[in-house]
């Protein structure tokens, strides 16, 4: 078994990972949004949902109206995918490794880099043979579950770049996916687009609601409203963590992680420390590649 095999969701690594951010100052990005006053999805037969579903977790997602767009950047989430488990690979091939199946990868690499493989692709249900390449890598993408965009919208204003470097390279919320329905889908929530695969669909769903629990993002009424259509045909439909609710993140601790210099940074076990990691200063990134303290 390559090393790449032993990926896995990692709920408590990301949960660690934000651990001693700032919260965020109590004025920053506050928007005035009402609650709506929906009410508490139920099963079909109008009972409460079974303990440990999905149903039964959403019940517990607050409803809010959108929040603007403005200020939105792919950057602010992050310099695109980064190594937050720090097992020398980017966050891409990662999930790459862990959704194909039959993968080969560039030699050299440690079993890092994914050249080829094939994927059984949830939102289609079709298979496509993953080439890296250019003109054919485009083929799978990796899809943020909750886009970055609607997080945004949703919540993720208001948090530090810490975590949201983290939900953006959170493996709950990433899969890899049929490149065009990827771009169909956009940002847009489970009221605006679902997988095409129906038989997908529950778990989907499922995963949604986990990534949003875990992480205090809101969901509009019509939102909540099209989750709970969907998981009507299947309210047992467990999140995939297992079936168990999901804890809260923990709160910020007072202060965001800063290193005084790369001795601090190795003493603390967070050598290299790479661009958007917490903690990392460009005074540490001497020869301008992103990751600093690497020696």
């Amino acid at each position: 078994m390559h090393d790449r095999t032993r990926f896995r969701l990692r709920r408590l690594a990301v949960a660690t990972l934000v651990l001693g951010l700032a919260s965020a100052p109590a004025g920053c990005g506050e928007i005035s949004l009402s609650e709506s006053s929906a009410p508490a999805p139920l099963t079909s037969d109008g009972e409460p949902p079974p303990a440990g579903s999905a149903l039964a977790a959403l019940e517990r997602v607050e409803v809010k109206g959108r929040a603007p767009r403005t200020g939105y950047e792919r950057e602010n989430f992050g310099d695109g995918w980064v190594d937050t488990d720090r097992n020398g690979c980017d966050t891409r091939n990662d999930v790459l490794a862990r959704d194909l199946t039959a993968e080969t990868f560039r030699p050299g690499t440690r079993d890092c880099v994914v050249l080829s493989g094939t994927l059984a692709d949830p939102y289609s249900g079709s298979v496509i043979e993953f080439v890296r390449g250019e003109g054919t890598s485009e083929a799978v993408q990796i899809d943020h579950v909750v886009a970055l965009s609607d997080a945004w919208q949703k919540g993720a204003q208001g948090w530090d770049a810490g975590r949201r470097v983290a939900f953006a390279n959170d493996p709950l919320n990433l899969l890899a996916a049929d490149g065009p329905l990827n771009m169909q889908k956009g940002d847009g929530d489970a009221a605006t687009w679902l997988p095409p695969n129906s038989g997908f669909r529950c778990s989907y769903v499922a995963r949604q609601i986990a990534v949003k629990a875990i992480y205090g993002l809101w969901v509009t009424q019509a939102e909540q409203q099209a989750m709970a259509d969907v998981l009507a045909g299947c309210p047992a439909e467990p999140l995939p963590d297992g079936g168990t609710d999901p804890a809260p993140l923990p709160p910020s601790g007072p202060a965001a992680v800063t290193y005084a210099d790369c001795a601090a940074v190795r003493a603390a076990g967070a050598a290299p420390i790479r661009r958007g990691e917490p903690g990392f200063s460009e005074a540490f990134d001497g020869d301008g590649d992103g990751v600093g303290c690497e020696s």
